[in-house]
């Protein structure tokens, strides 16, 4: 599970569009960065090789990971706990000049909105540093396909470039009221500043997951099992000069592997599989890895939900929900007293992430288009927040056209929240796309394209843990 084939989204810009679409998905076909393909959810397809996992205890058991970045009690004020990094020393890491050099390059791109002729045809400030960490993930991870320590180049690289991207964040602040002394001991009321609320708990767990993920990576410095190379084998058989043993698995599923990706590494292990220490150690990695993988999902998620809604995407939308989802699962979904998403998803035809995708736009666009319906019937603005149009929907009891497309929306999101859980490796649909693209706040932009880098390298690290695990398994039969 190396890398995977996601369905298309859009582009946040042509210039970073060959650099993303090595970041966050592959094609199956050749690693190519020409491929457009952008904000994938994650850059890897779900294995079909993994073992099922059991508890370990350790430094990466699943228990520390859930204890480092959630706990029992408040997330909030557990991640309120991992203080948000000074980034003076930056300038300690390296010369004067070196540093002058980084912030002159970055502040230009910025400026210019990556549009190098300096037309102002580029785009804002928030695209454009969403851009630049997306495309700074595929210079450094784009092309890791396997369980290795990351150069020490690459690191030093990764660390200083996204030091330069965060240090907007310390910028970000939001003004609350408090008093100050004066010097005749009288007290009066002026507005402070603090860091944006957002900003201070997110940041510092993303900075905490990505440490944890280079550490782990670090953590395969010297490993039982190695990788012969796509040069040293072909099609359906595997041969290696440089690996201590010749042994390798042979099966249906690896040789349909190979010709389809016959450029990403294929992990081999000694005869009689790994140790049994080995092997426990690889499986914590796993699960510690899956726990930062699903940090980062929420984390982004939750920043994707706080976005606002484009008027592009709104001036789309079809006028029914009917015609948006079809008349099956419309049916479905208006008819039934006891709703069942996992039951309507059973009965629809979903055989691949690019139906599943697509059947996810359908549902979204029909959400809105009932939300848009509801707010209307119930005389709010449309700025309103959806969680108001349902409180006045349920003091009201109505029953009426109102009360039907509250009912719509909210099964509506149900079944969405159902089909992501069904195909994690699911890219974004178009709403996200459409909100990182039109998106004019910086503080979201970095915390949606930091958090969406982080998701993408996790699962790439539990995708090829189970590689290997797949391989162990096959070499002990």
């Amino acid at each position: 599970m190396a890398d995977s084939s996601s369905s298309p989204s859009v582009s946040l810009s042509d210039e970073s569009s060959e650099a993303e679409a090595q970041c966050c998905s592959s094609s199956s076909t050749a690693p190519s960065l020409h491929d457009t393909v952008d904000f994938s959810r994650t850059a890897s397809d779900v294995s079909t090789f993994s073992e099922r996992s059991v508890d370990h205890s350790g430094p990466f058991g699943t228990a520390a990971v859930s204890k480092l970045i959630g706990g029992r009690g408040s997330p909030a004020a557990a991640l309120s706990r991992l203080s948000m990094k000074p980034r003076a020393d930056v300038l300690d890491r390296r010369s004067a000049e070196d540093e002058l050099d980084l912030v002159k390059e970055r502040f230009s791109k910025l400026l210019l909105g990556e549009d190098m002729s300096g037309g102002g045809k580029g785009v804002c400030t928030a695209v454009a540093i969403s851009n630049a960490i997306t495309n700074l993930y595929a210079t450094v991870f784009g092309n890791c396909h396997k369980l290795e320590p990351l150069p020490a180049g690459k690191k030093a690289m990764w660390r200083r470039e996204m030091d330069c991207l965060l240090a907007v964040c310390d910028y970000i602040v939001e003004f609350y009221p408090s008093t100050q002394p004066l010097s005749d001991g009288t007290r009066v009321e002026v507005m402070a500043t603090r860091p944006r609320s957002d900003i201070y708990i997110n940041l510092p767990a993303l900075e905490k997951l990505d440490a944890m993920l280079i550490v782990i990576m670090d953590s395969f410095q010297k490993a039982e099992f190695w990788y012969a190379d796509a040069g040293t084998r072909s099609f359906g058989s595997v041969t290696s000069s440089s690996s201590p043993s010749s042994s390798f698995r042979r099966s249906t599923t690896t040789t349909q592997r190979n010709e389809d990706k016959w450029w990403v590494p294929v992990p081999c292990v000694p005869e009689g599989g790994l140790s049994v220490k080995a092997r426990k150690e690889l499986r914590q990695r796993r699960d510690c890895a899956n726990q930062i993988h699903k940090a980062a999902v929420a984390i982004n998620s939750g920043v994707l939900s706080d976005m606002e809604v484009p008027e592009s995407f709104m001036a789309l939308l079809p006028k029914s929900g009917k015609a948006s989802v079809g008349d099956a699962v419309y049916r479905a979904m208006h008819s039934s007293d006891k709703f069942s998403p996992d039951y309507l998803l059973d009965c629809v035809d979903v055989s691949s992430e690019h139906e599943a995708l697509a059947l996810a736009d359908r549902v979204e666009a029909a959400m809105y288009v009932w939300r848009r319906k509801a707010t209307a019937s119930h005389g709010v603005g449309r700025s309103a927040q959806w969680s108001r149009v349902k409180e006045l929907a349920a003091a009201a009891d109505d029953g009426g056209e109102g009360g039907k497309n509250v009912a719509l929306a909210g099964r509506a999101e149900s079944l969405l929240l159902c089909i992501k859980h069904r195909f994690p490796g699911l890219s974004q649909t178009t709403l996200d796309t459409s909100k990182i693209q039109f998106n004019k706040d910086v503080g979201q932009a970095i915390l949606e394209s930091y958090s969406r880098v982080l998701e993408s390298l996790a699962f790439n690290i539990v995708s090829w843990t189970d590689e290997v695990l797949f391989a162990d398994k096959a070499a002990r039969k």
